[in-house]
């Protein structure tokens, strides 16, 4: 894709276009180069190593940052694909709300089923945000807070990445100056001061057997003897206790990917926890496809909801 091979990009379409972000997700190629903001784009940056590939990430600098001012905050996001599809690449139109609000944006990807099986794809986004806490400064982002973000499993896998406890097993393989923290649980909590969910799995053991069983649930395991167990592990909705992030997530009523349930569910826990959160039902949506209006709504909403929580949002 180009925007990924340009290490300097200046993007200067319109930002009504923004509105149509999950409205023509297959037209992200198209509209790549939509924005309401400049910014600059170091593309490949490697953050780990596993299955013999390098994993890899973009970093979407403001314009702030990219002109030597106080860098912007960062907005973490991961793509969707139900952990067997999708690369970031295809992301990218996706990031244009999160530009337009002023942060900066690392787009992540991580491995897919048909390279490692569950859970590969959870210990490479705790992997990614990790190393963006070690390395963003040194290219002009703040990831002192960081906000994470994605769209169906990359919903999934934003809220994995925020709620999972610190030293947890799921990230036992990313890199640490100090080994002995893993054992010590000295290791530091991630500083993830909220999660954006768009349309993502809450329950991932309910996808693999009953009504919601989904196939893309079951590809991502594999022939994993023990899937049940951890797809329990593996369940944002199994994370929930008080004192986590705050949460808001959008998803349409008519979702035959991913059902509206996972999201009630999910969020009635959240309540119950005490944390805070919102969810924005798309009454007549299916698993994105929104139209321009609907995913300009959202959009609206997302950005209520951060400022709600104290972070600073561009007007």
């Amino acid at each position: 894709m180009l925007v990924a091979r340009r290490l300097v990009r200046r993007l200067l379409l319109p930002a009504a276009l923004i509105a149509l972000t999950l409205a023509l997700p297959s037209r992200a190629d198209e509209f790549a180069d939509a924005a309401g903001v400049r910014y600059q784009v170091k593309p490949d940056l490697v953050y780990g190593t596993a299955s013999g590939q390098q994993l890899k990430l973009d970093l979407y600098l403001h314009r702030a940052a990219a002109k030597g001012r106080a860098p912007a905050p960062l907005l973490v996001y991961f793509h969707g694909g139900g952990w067997v599809d999708g690369r970031k690449e295809n992301a990218a139109f996706m990031l244009l709300p999160y530009l337009a609000m002023g942060w900066s944006v690392a787009n992540v990807e991580y491995r897919l089923a048909k390279v490692a099986p569950a859970p590969a794809a959870v210990e490479d986004v705790r992997c990614a945000l990790r190393w963006l806490r070690a390395n963003a400064a040194a290219h002009g982002a703040d990831a002192s807070t960081m906000v994470v973000a994605g769209d169906s499993a990359g919903g999934h896998l934003a809220l994995m990445a925020a709620l999972l406890p610190a030293g947890s097993p799921f990230e036992r393989a990313c890199p640490t100056p100090d080994a002995t923290r893993w054992n010590s649980g000295a290791e530091p909590a991630m500083n993830v001061a909220a999660v954006v969910n768009w349309f993502g799995i809450g329950d991932v053991e309910a996808m693999l057997d009953g009504p919601q069983q989904r196939h893309y649930a079951i590809e991502w395991f594999g022939s994993n003897s023990e899937r049940e167990a951890l797809a329990r592990q593996l369940s944002p909705l199994r994370l929930v206790r008080a004192g986590l992030p705050p949460v808001i997530s959008v998803h349409g009523k008519r979702d035959p990917v991913v059902p509206y349930s996972q999201a009630e569910t999910l969020h009635a826990a959240l309540d119950g926890a005490g944390v805070p959160n919102r969810l924005v039902t798309i009454e007549t949506g299916n698993h994105g496809g929104f139209s321009a209006a609907e995913a300009q709504a959202a959009n609206a909403a997302i950005r209520q909801f951060l400022r709600q929580q104290g972070l600073p949002v561009a007007p």
